[in-house]
């Protein structure tokens, strides 16, 4: 895996926004000799939100774990590069999809605690505006074990929120939550990451076409893009070009569509 420029004159005049940068992911993987997609062609947009489909194991998480650099138990031929030259080291902010919240700690700590691990000076102002924003202000000083699990993934979402990078990994942060509340959170997140390259990883169709500036459908065999309605993100989830998106892209992971 190599992070770095991969050339050309297309990729070089590439816009960045806000010094979030473009990311292309490209190859294949393979897992205990099986593999899971080859010869990929994954474009990351650079300020914007691509919203990555598939099915269950055909490998979406873990390409969040192979832009992370993290250990993934198989082997990835290919490269990672992005359109400014630079390396991702320190440029990511990560949520997974379990919540990873520290049970010794309460709401608040758990929400700052990635400032506090760098040694950081914490901004407990903006801690505490977002805790009130993803509606847990009232929690504030309960642990993990006191809250439910749409709570605990709320904490998670606002851990991740407080992180300053232009990059953000995104794998099924609103799968927790209510239909109410989810529809809030993707609110929140998408006006917070305004202007920051985002990668959603989702199984719901509907999310990717409210959300998405890009929505791909990962298979073993391609990265397909997906048209994605025309009117602009973030969208309303019962607009008649959404809910179109959504029953096409529905169709077509159920194998009934195009």
């Amino acid at each position: 895996m190599v992070n770095g420029s991969s050339g050309g004159a297309a990729w070089e005049v590439e816009k960045l926004v806000m010094g979030a940068p473009s990311i292309r992911v490209s190859g294949g993987y393979c897992f205990d000799d099986v593999q899971l997609f080859d010869g990929v062609e994954l474009e990351i947009v650079a300020g914007q939100w691509t919203c990555l489909l598939g099915a269950s194991g055909v490998g979406k998480s873990t390409i969040l774990r192979l832009i992370l650099g993290l250990e993934t138990g198989g082997e990835f031929l290919g490269e990672i590069v992005t359109s400014d030259g630079l390396d991702l080291t320190g440029r990511v902010s990560y949520m997974a999809q379990s919540d990873l919240l520290l049970p010794w700690l309460n709401v608040v700590d758990n929400v700052v605690l990635g400032t506090r691990l760098r040694g950081e000076d914490v901004d407990m102002a903006r801690a505490e505006t977002l805790i009130e924003r993803i509606g847990l202000s009232e929690h504030r000083a309960k642990f993990p074990n006191e809250l439910s699990g749409g709570m605990r993934q709320r904490v998670a979402l606002g851990r991740t929120l407080m992180e300053e990078r232009p990059i953000m990994l995104l794998d099924e942060p609103f799968s927790a939550l209510d239909a109410s509340t989810r529809a809030d959170m993707q609110e929140l997140a998408f006006e917070m990451l305004r202007g920051k390259t985002v990668l959603l990883v989702t199984h719901d169709p509907a999310e990717a076409a409210r959300l998405g500036h890009k929505i791909v459908v990962l298979s073993a065999s391609e990265a397909r893009v997906w048209d994605v309605p025309e009117t602009v993100a973030i969208r309303d989830v019962n607009g008649a070009e959404v809910v179109d998106c959504q029953a096409g892209l529905l169709a077509h992971l159920r194998g009934t569509g195009k």
